[in-house]
């Protein structure tokens, strides 16, 4: 039997597996194992009997006689070279893998036994890793582009290619013309990177003075006189929109290096898809604006009611377009920044920063060659003020604030103010214009001359209420309503006309709406005063305006009989040199002139 059992053993290692199933069954049938049977693992049985077999061989019995000694190693040479042969065959396969696209790896069977590979894994992988070790230091190094700075990218560029570009537009429509125009630079400054145009570090870290020229500095005479000759030539519509539409792509460049650089080290511009363009847009950008400013005036609106535009951030792109329209025209320079600048220093985002950057741009308008001359006699442009009402109110808030709100650029306000003074109030006395302005710049002053915290500003609007006085006889009707409703204020100019009675007297005239204005008020505190008063500060200030009324009127009549005598003696000569000539005095009509003298003013 245990020749059976030795045999049948030897049948399976060989893989007969029908003497397995007939020697299972005759097994079953005369052992007493109840149909039991257990199930092992061939593969594991398999090593561990090729262990023992190894551990066997290898044992010494004392006093045993080894047989077969040459065949000790046999088993071991056998794995040896099939191990060998295995390599090969890995070999061949990876080069063949290695011949078709790069970087594809063989998928590894899924029908390969665990023991197929064993511990030859390491072996196969280690010619791969060679292979592609060599293959990374093979590959050549990618070359570092040269950096070009805008200077260099500029001077390239060749006023005859620009010439020929030029030559192709007019079959475009106008639109297109523009931006064609703009691509010429965009391909000239290409390989400009956003290292070397770092605009948003720039506009935000310098001073006006540093990015005014910027990159426009950089371009050739040549080059910029061609191009402004070309732009002259569209108009001042498609050349808005182009502006506008850059404008645009300019903040939101703006944008994504907000959005991009919050992880990154403040003050690192982050590299942009469009950082080779905005060299272009700020370039053909500017030559608009400097050659056509009237281009500035027309998207004007638009930046200031868009809230897209506006912002702290956004502010020095729209000073530096302004920058370059004031260097065409200076009144268009002071026009956008009175309308869209200058309310920012008094508007929620107000800060340190914004007011400086502000006071940069006005003073930098204000030091241009003959820039008072040139602004007061353009103070009107197109119909409209360079400095209208509203601005100037912003202007008497900032520049006469009280004295606990004083801050650095306080005194920057005051320098600049008198200048800004002059081109509001510019104009011809006594035209239709004027009569408008000056009942506009009434309204607010009558409010500040009232304001007993800031007797600066007080003073201050005293005196431009005034010369709205001088301007139209219909700011004395509308002071007249607002009197009772402005007592301080009131009083106020009623001193400085008292005070000051010889420097304005020339100024205003007829003097009969004055005299008419004077009554009134006198008969209002009449009326106040036989009253009940609201308070003892209230009825103080009905006494003072009732005196100043008194004082005026007595001038005013002491003015008016004054030249009625100068008047008198004047006529008296002329008479009694008419009665030598002409001893026939039966001529003179007596009752025109005692009308004549009668009258309040004869000779106004």
């Amino acid at each position: 039997m245990e020749e059976n059992h030795a045999s049948a053993l030897e049948s399976i290692a060989n893989g007969d597996h029908d003497v397995f199933a007939e020697y299972n069954s005759s097994s079953t049938g005369t052992n007493s194992d109840h149909g039991w049977q257990k199930v092992t693992y061939q593969k594991r049985q398999r090593k561990n009997k090729a262990a023992e077999s190894v551990n066997n061989h290898n044992r010494l019995v004392p006093g045993a006689v080894i047989s077969g000694g040459d065949n000790v190693f046999r088993g071991v040479e056998k794995e040896a070279e099939e191990r060998g042969r295995r390599r090969q065959e890995a070999q061949r396969a990876a080069a063949a893998a290695n011949a078709g696209p790069i970087g594809v790896v063989p998928a590894r069977s899924k029908h390969r036994s665990d023991d197929e590979y064993g511990d030859d894994s390491d072996d196969e992988a280690a010619p791969q890793d060679a292979k592609a070790e060599e293959e990374k230091k093979s590959k050549p190094k990618k070359l570092k582009k040269p950096k070009v700075t805008v200077a260099e990218a500029a001077a390239k560029i060749n006023v005859n290619d620009l010439s020929a570009w030029l030559i192709e537009l007019p079959n475009f429509e106008e639109d297109i013309q523009v931006m064609k125009f703009a691509d010429f630079f965009v391909t000239a400054f290409k390989t400009v990177s956003s290292a070397q145009f770092p605009w948003i570090k720039m506009f935000k870290e310098s001073t006006l003075a540093k990015i005014a020229d910027i990159p426009i500095s950089h371009i050739s005479e040549d080059v910029y006189k061609t191009s402004i000759d070309w732009i002259s030539q569209r108009s001042v519509q498609s050349l808005a929109t182009f502006v506008l539409t850059s404008v645009d792509s300019i903040f939101a460049d703006l944008a994504s290096q907000r959005v991009g650089g919050k992880g990154a080290k403040k003050g690192v511009q982050q590299a942009s898809s469009k950082s080779q363009s905005q060299v272009a847009v700020f370039t053909v950008v500017a030559m608009i604006l400097r050659r056509k400013p009237d281009v500035l005036i027309n998207i004007l609106p638009t930046l200031r009611e868009t809230s897209k535009y506006q912002g702290q951030d956004n502010l020095p792109v729209i000073v530096w377009m302004i920058v370059q329209a004031s260097q065409g025209d200076l009144a268009v320079g002071l026009h956008a920044w009175a309308r869209n600048v200058l309310p920012l220093v008094c508007g929620k985002s107000s800060n340190p920063q914004s007011r400086d950057l502000v006071l940069q741009l006005v003073e930098r308008i204000l030091s241009m060659p003959k820039a008072r001359t040139i602004l007061v006699n353009g103070a009107v442009r197109k119909g409209e003020r360079l400095v209208p009402p509203s601005a100037l109110e912003i202007l008497m808030g900032v520049t006469f604030p009280a004295p606990s709100a004083r801050v650095k650029s306080t005194e920057r306000f005051e320098a600049v103010y008198p200048t800004l003074k002059d081109v509001a109030l510019a104009g011809s006395q006594g035209s239709k214009a004027m009569k408008q302005v000056s009942q506009q710049i009434l309204s607010f002053a009558v409010k500040a001359a009232g304001e007993a915290s800031t007797p600066e500003l007080s003073n201050e609007a005293a005196g431009i209420f005034i010369w709205c006085l001088t301007q139209s006889a219909e700011c004395f009707r509308q002071w007249d309503k607002v009197y009772e409703g402005n007592l301080r204020a009131s009083v106020a100019v009623l001193k400085k006309l008292s005070d000051q009675w010889k420097e304005h007297a020339a100024k205003i005239s007829p003097l009969d709406p004055m005299r008419e204005t004077l009554k009134s008020f006198r008969h209002k505190n009449e009326k106040a005063l036989e009253g009940e008063a609201e308070s003892p500060e209230q009825e103080r200030l009905v006494k003072d305006a009732d005196k100043y009324c008194k004082t005026l009127l007595g001038k005013l009549s002491r003015g008016s009989g004054c030249k009625k005598s100068v008047a008198f003696i004047i006529l008296a000569l002329a008479v009694g040199a008419a009665a030598v000539v002409s001893p026939n005095m039966e001529s003179l009509d007596w009752n025109k002139l005692t009308v004549f003298f009668s009258s309040e003013n004869p000779f106004l």
